[in-house]
């Protein structure tokens, strides 16, 4: 995992991933695999992705009562992904358990998958948690209390926005990992995200690994794109 970007494979079908892959010259970058894509085409593209030396993060963003999410991690273990994550508000017991049935899962000799827990969502902000979810507490105490909650429940690290890195990592240390999505080139439209941040300022800001999906595959040149997101994580003009 030492490519910093995540590129989001938000495709519907393996057919047109791979497609896409190929024809821009991007085999081999570590991906983000979500739902739309794991649900149709199941772990079979987790193995084709990984043929390829993917490195891959799958976000399902599971959130249940703790038996089904251990059973469920128990299982995700035994396919190779290198991250994995859970919704915060599943609360201390699922975080656990999550933790457990990777431990458990992951077959002997083989590398376990990390896990992260999601935070508050980007598409989030103050205003939709206080009117549609009813939380009165400030967004980002919201963060950092899913973040110590899962640290302490044995997470590697938090998706959050990159804004609440800095935050994440004084109370939580170095080493616990910060995964970030929202992440926007500069010069690129926000679409459905509100609190976001450029590779630059999001590195600056303390995150370990980045995930970009539109600004790169909507974007007339995705490759080129993607070196330009490396750029700016690396500071190069």
């Amino acid at each position: 995992m030492n490519e910093p970007i995540y590129l989001a494979l938000d495709f519907p079908t393996w057919e047109q991933t791979s497609v896409f892959l190929q024809e821009n010259h991007l085999e081999g970058i570590p991906v983000k695999v979500g739902m739309e894509l794991f649900y149709r085409e199941g772990p079979e593209v987790i193995k084709k992705l990984k043929k390829q030396n993917h490195a891959i993060f799958l976000d399902l963003k599971l959130h249940d009562i703790p038996t089904t999410i251990y059973k469920s991690m128990r299982n995700l273990a035994q396919i190779g992904v290198d991250f994995v994550n859970v919704h915060g508000f599943g609360g201390a017991d699922m975080i656990k358990a999550a933790k457990q049935g990777l431990m458990d899962g992951t077959p002997y000799g083989e590398k376990q998958p990390k896990l992260l827990v999601v935070t508050v969502l980007t598409s989030m902000d103050q205003n939709m948690l206080n009117t549609q979810l009813g939380i009165a507490h400030p967004l980002a105490n919201m963060v950092t209390h899913f973040s110590k909650m899962g640290k302490e429940q044995g997470a590697d690290g938090v998706v959050c926005s990159a804004h609440e890195a800095t935050g994440i990592k004084n109370v939580c240390g170095n080493d616990f990992l910060t995964v970030t999505p929202g992440i926007r080139l500069t010069d690129t439209s926000s679409n459905d995200q509100k609190r976001i941040a450029t590779p630059q300022l999001a590195k600056q800001m303390g995150a370990d690994y980045l995930v970009i999906g539109r600004s790169i595959t909507e974007a007339e040149k995705p490759k080129q794109m993607y070196e330009q997101a490396l750029k700016e994580w690396n500071h190069v003009d």
